[in-house]
């Protein structure tokens, strides 16, 4: 059995060895860590070169050139660059609790390797410093976590740090176009062709600080989005309605799926196009709707009403 880490970096020095020192520290021994850095212009690259010069199992696929190529290319790229039966994806600034590996690979081994297949966790929300801001991420930000298509179509709990696929799946990843985030495509993709699977256990310490990409919605980053005005707020909900659309139209055009999950995903992306009657027909007859009560209201809203909707004619 074949284990790849697959972990994207860029201007990390402040957080990337104590990660890849968690990563050493799993109880599950037989693994393989690619990195690929995505240009940074800190001292990244020194650190990496530095564990691949004391541990063998560390590989630095791109040490001579280092293109950047955004972190969905970098995943991407990583995955393909060497086959392997499972692999698990890092960020660079978190810590892995030590028992990561063994718990999610026990959960894989449980499903045929011809299964397309993602596994996850949940995540224990730290701060900088690894004080403990929220014990479970999914109860707090998601309520609960995904397992099913009609709830990944239009809201994903899968991060990214906490996340394995097998190599069924990581074959089905073919192309770029479309992706809103690597996480939430292939959980969106595992619950069209596969199966995607939950623990209800954290896998790491996910970090907050300044430099994260994205990380966990924080009070601030509410307060932020809210005092932006009700204009920007239906603009970003808006975006985020197409950008899924766009997403699952994607999985229809690229895989065979079964008729229950294709007419799932062709209502959805058809739904804010049909008349008045026959939308409220189709969100009451899949359930379409988010992870939360009040998002779901709203999600729910503009899709009767169309308002604030700019491809709307």
């Amino acid at each position: 059995m074949k284990i790849n880490i697959v972990m994207s970096t860029y201007n990390g020095e402040q957080f990337l060895a104590e990660q890849i020192d968690s990563i050493q520290q799993q109880t599950f021994k037989d693994w393989q860590l690619l990195i690929r850095d995505d240009g940074s212009s800190d001292q990244t690259p020194e650190i990496i070169k530095s564990f691949v010069a004391q541990d063998p199992r560390i590989v630095f696929i791109n040490e001579h050139d280092r293109e950047n190529f955004g972190v969905i290319k970098n995943f991407f790229t990583l995955i393909k660059h060497d086959k392997a039966d499972y692999y698990f994806f890092s960020d660079q600034d978190d810590v892995w609790l030590e028992d990561k590996l063994e718990t999610m690979l026990a959960a894989a081994r449980q499903y045929p390797d011809q299964l397309p297949l993602m596994v996850y966790t949940d995540l224990c929300v730290v701060d900088q410093n690894l004080q403990v801001m929220n014990q479970s991420m999914i109860r707090s930000q998601s309520h609960h976590a995904n397992t099913e298509l009609v709830q990944e179509l239009t809201e994903n709990t899968v991060t990214g740090g906490v996340a394995m696929i097998n190599h069924a799946l990581a074959e089905q990843w073919r192309t770029l176009d479309n992706i809103i985030m690597h996480d939430w495509y292939l959980a969106l993709l595992a619950t069209s062709i596969g199966k995607l699977v939950y623990i209800d256990q954290p896998g790491e310490l996910y970090r907050q600080h300044d430099n994260n990409v994205l990380g966990a919605r924080t009070f601030t980053k509410r307060l932020k989005t809210w005092l932006s005005g009700p204009s920007k707020m239906l603009e970003k909900y808006w975006w985020l309605i197409h950008a899924s659309q766009a997403q699952a139209d994607k999985i229809l055009q690229e895989n065979e799926l079964g008729d229950e999950q294709e007419a799932v995903i062709r209502n959805y992306i058809a739904l804010e196009r049909l008349p008045q009657s026959q939308r409220i027909r189709v969100l009451r007859q899949y359930k379409y709707a988010k992870n939360k009560w009040f998002h779901t209201m709203i999600f729910r809203l503009l899709i009767m009403t169309r308002i604030g909707n700019k491809n709307n004619k």
